[in-house]
């Protein structure tokens, strides 16, 4: 919490899921303006640093295949950039990338992650501080909201988990690459 420096996980292991709406983008000539990608995460603290992340990326259905390949470059890392220093180092593998139906609701205090019937997060309320909560992603110091979730879900065989009133992390990103 603040400006403490993020540690081991409680019980060894960390489920997680990140949500990205685009407001504003493109990759290559492709307009991503609007699209959505959801990852849901996994890792161990066996050991230090923790293991490499397991990972499901879902990208937007709406997107067509250009949009769907510029969504899955972007977030797993491959195109550099933003992500690479945040998070996309710690992915270790990828189980999946698959288009799907996402909902996002990232208005403040009443966030809504829903991936079809696969992923669901739902805020409860705000965590009172008065410490800056910065984002526990490796390498990001952006300022945002630490959050109490209500539901954290993921019914994905590879990445099945089901909790509640966990930690969560909300901000505003603005990522690119190092290709043009």
């Amino acid at each position: 919490m603040g400006d403490v420096p993020g540690g081991s996980s409680t019980y060894g292991v960390c489920f997680g899921t990140l949500s990205w709406l685009i407001e504003n983008g493109s990759y290559g000539d492709r307009d991503l303006t609007g699209l959505s990608t959801v990852m849901s995460l996994r890792f161990r603290d066996k050991t230090l640093p923790s293991t490499p992340w397991e990972v499901i990326l879902y990208v937007d259905e709406r997107a067509d295949l250009g949009q769907r390949d510029g969504l899955s470059n972007i977030f797993l890392g491959r195109v550099g950039g933003t992500p690479v220093q945040n998070f996309a180092t710690a992915i270790g593998t990828v189980l999946a990338v698959r288009p799907a139906r996402i909902e996002l609701d990232h208005a403040m205090n009443h966030q809504r992650v829903r991936v079809a019937d696969r992923v669901n997060v739902r805020v409860s309320h705000a965590f009172e501080s008065d410490l800056p909560v910065m984002c526990g992603i490796p390498g990001f110091d952006h300022p945002g909201q630490e959050v109490v979730t209500e539901v954290l879900q993921s019914n994905e065989p590879a990445l099945s988990w089901d909790l509640q009133f966990t930690c969560g992390f909300a901000t505003d990103f603005a990522y690119s690459s190092d290709q043009q």
